[in-house]
């Protein structure tokens, strides 16, 4: 039972699995959509500036205690332990900055890896790694003095600019319960005179309290309209240092980079070498021992031609049954590796062939948008559903399996992600072996720098997912 979807709409979404929806229209933003963007993201940034005081000023009396506290305790020793509290509160403080940086809506920025790649054995080593890692020293100078100090900063900015917005556009409510006295100074007489040295002020309250309002009301306008690029820019700031003190450092990122192509390679390695004594024990045990049968049996049968007509024929027939068989089972051998449907017809029409094969009913869904994927994904991907069908009917004893695969899914900056899960309602159970088909099926996906996913609980269902990833290249389906 085949079920086969195949969606060739370059661009499109996969919003359930066989379904795909072409994405919606372009929209050309309005002269007012970016302040619009502003003042919606407002209350969110307003609340990370306005709960910055009372954090930082919390870091600030924690970190400089147990900072000051570890190095005038040095001495005997027990400073090294207050040091590394100190440097761990600062973490913590750090990685809450961040966190409130994304709840405010911005970029998330790269986090530090804290564990070191190699350990120091003992209480010694561990001191050595703690005090030899930078990003907790970043993260403490950021906590007891430049994090401080913006934040000061930046909290006292936000303060007035809400206090003079709200409070100048409300000012002619709550302004006539404020209690008078001929001493008063009205701040509009002041700036009138200065711009109008002959300016009269007006002789009643009423006067005064109106000119006053005019001016709060129209300096309200002013800072309320300009409220949200002052909270975007002071937030940016916040944004900045983050990025400067609390991120990953890039070589550290290149390490990780060279550690996982590492990784690839060798499990690349090792999947063909998986695969080549796969192949060598295949050709032993199958194709080998018929053609060694065949050879016998040829032998005999040219030894009984003249003696044994019958006895002969009987034995070229068996003989013919056995080139049969061999050559089928050399088929069989090839499909695994690179079979002619997949190279002329394309990764679609060969899940399908597969899936049409199987003893177990399959239900197929294959989604695939219009790019064309690279040769070695494509056998990969086909080995990948080939492996998981035959482990299902040789050990799942399931009734029926289904099997999708998408090609919809984007990876920031590194192109597409080619999903497949194959799902079955058999006994379960399923356990990643070395030796064993999904071990050498593991090493071959990491080595694209994939991912393999099991869960299959004893009693059932299986679920297996692996995920690989592709550069986008334009074109037609594959």
């Amino acid at each position: 039972m085949t079920n086969l979807l195949l969606s060739t709409q370059p661009g499109g979404d996969s919003d359930t699995l066989g379904h795909v929806t072409s994405s919606p229209p372009i929209e050309r933003p309005t002269r007012g959509s970016g302040y619009g963007r502003l003042w919606r993201s407002l209350p969110r940034e307003l609340g990370f500036l306005l709960l910055t005081l009372p954090i930082v000023t919390v870091g600030f009396s924690i970190g400089w205690v147990l900072f000051a506290a570890g190095l005038g305790t040095l001495i005997i020793w027990i400073g090294l332990f207050i040091l590394a509290a100190a440097l761990f509160v600062a973490r913590a403080f750090g990685t809450l900055e961040l966190t409130r940086l994304s709840w405010a809506g911005l970029p998330a920025i790269a986090r530090p890896g804290w564990t070191p790649v190699v350990h120091r054995p003992g209480l010694v080593g561990w001191f050595k790694d703690l005090f030899s890692n930078a990003h907790y020293w970043l993260y403490l100078l950021h906590t007891v003095l430049l994090g401080f100090i913006l934040g000061v900063f930046t909290w006292v900015v936000c303060l007035v600019w809400v206090a003079v917005s709200l409070g100048g556009v409300s000012y002619w409510f709550w302004g006539r319960f404020l209690p008078q006295s001929e001493q008063d100074v009205w701040l509009h007489d002041v700036v009138l005179r200065f711009f109008f040295p002959g300016f009269q002020m007006a002789d009643s309250y009423l006067g005064r309290f109106n000119g006053e309002s005019v001016l709060y009301a129209v300096a309200g306008v002013v800072f309320l309209v300009t409220l949200p690029w002052v909270a975007r820019g002071l937030i940016l700031l916040h944004q900045g240092l983050a990025v400067g003190m609390l991120g990953a450092f890039r070589s550290a990122a290149l390490e990780r980079e060279v550690a996982d192509l590492g990784a690839s390679r060798g499990a690349a390695v090792a999947a063909e070498d998986h695969s080549l004594r796969r192949l060598e024990r295949d050709i032993h045990d199958g194709p080998q021992q018929r053609l060694v049968r065949l050879q016998f049996d040829l032998a005999s049968a040219g030894r009984k031609l003249e003696s044994d007509p019958e006895a002969a024929r009987t034995l070229l027939d068996g003989a013919m049954q056995q080139s049969r068989d061999t050559l089928e089972e050399l088929r069989e051998l090839s499909r695994g590796f690179a079979p002619p449907i997949l190279q002329d017809r394309g990764l679609a029409a060969a899940i399908e062939s597969l899936a049409g094969r199987s003893t177990v009913p399959v239900a197929t869904t294959v989604t695939l948008t219009g790019q064309v994927l690279p040769p070695e994904v494509e056998r990969s991907a086909y080995f990948v559903v080939a492996e998981l069908l035959t482990n299902v009917t040789k050990h799942a004893s399931a009734s029926r399996v289904e099997l999708t695969v998408d090609s919809t899914r984007a990876i920031a900056g590194a192109g597409n992600l080619l999903s497949i899960v194959v799902s079955d309602d058999g006994v379960g159970g399923v356990e990643i072996a070395d030796g064993h088909g999904l071990a050498g099926l593991s090493e071959r996906i990491h080595g694209l720098r994939g991912s393999l996913h099991i869960t299959s609980p004893a009693g059932g269902p299986t679920v297996i997912s692996a995920s690989i990833p592709y550069l986008v290249t334009p074109g037609t389906v594959s």
